[in-house]
Order: C-alpha cells, then sequence, then structure tokens
C-alpha cells in the first residue's frame, strides 16, 4: 500500500472512533437521566368548595366533580399535562390507557 492509501485508511478508523465515543458518551448521559425520579399524578376532576362545605363532609358523602362520566382522565408529570386517558382495572388494582398524548406545540399553546 502507498503512504496514501494508509493515511486515508487511518483517517477513516479515527472518524469510526470518534463517532464510536460519542455514541457511548450520549448512552451514558441518557442513562443519567433515566435514573431521574418523576411523579406521575392522574385526575378524575376537581371541585373548589367553601370551608363550611367541607367541614360538613363525612362517610358517605359525595363531592360532584367538574367533570362528565366517561370522559378523559388528565395525566400529569411533574404537574405538566402530558397526555389524557381512560381507566382500566389491572389485577385488581387501577390503571390508565393512554388515549392522547398531548404534543409539544399543545403545550405550549397552554401556556399562553
Amino acid at each position: 500500500m502507498s503512504e496514501e492509501t494508509n493515511e486515508a485508511v487511518e483517517g477513516t478508523e479515527g472518524t469510526d472512533n470518534e463517532q464510536g465515543e460519542h455514541e457511548v458518551t450520549d448512552a451514558q448521559d441518557l442513562e443519567f437521566i433515566l435514573d431521574i425520579p418523576l411523579e406521575l399524578s392522574v385526575e378524575l376532576g376537581r371541585r373548589k368548595m367553601l370551608v363550611n362545605d367541607l367541614l360538613q363532609l363525612g362517610q358517605g358523602s359525595i363531592v360532584e366533580l367538574n367533570k362528565l362520566a366517561g370522559e378523559p382522565l388528565e395525566i400529569f408529570i411533574n404537574n405538566k399535562l402530558v397526555a389524557r386517558g381512560e381507566v382500566v382495572v389491572v389485577n385488581e388494582k387501577f390503571g390508565v390507557r393512554l388515549t392522547d398524548i398531548i404534543t409539544p406545540m399543545e403545550r405550549i399553546r397552554s401556556l399562553g
């Protein structure tokens, strides 16, 4: 092989190696993010009440919420709306089936 050919091959190997190093760094960065705890909450509905009405509540009391039966639940991650869904039962526990994911554009629109 000529010297020019060797240099071209060596240059290519260096580029592949650099790309491999970037991929490893990106994977390590992603692993770091994957361990961050987030709080997921599901909102069935809301209700504003006077303190007097709150004090009148007892066992068996019914609190009417602002949503109708069958309306989608709202799913929040760290108090930010990210999806909507419906209640399901899985192994005798409640769960939520996601029916609509909020797009980044929808989240931006909701700010203004």
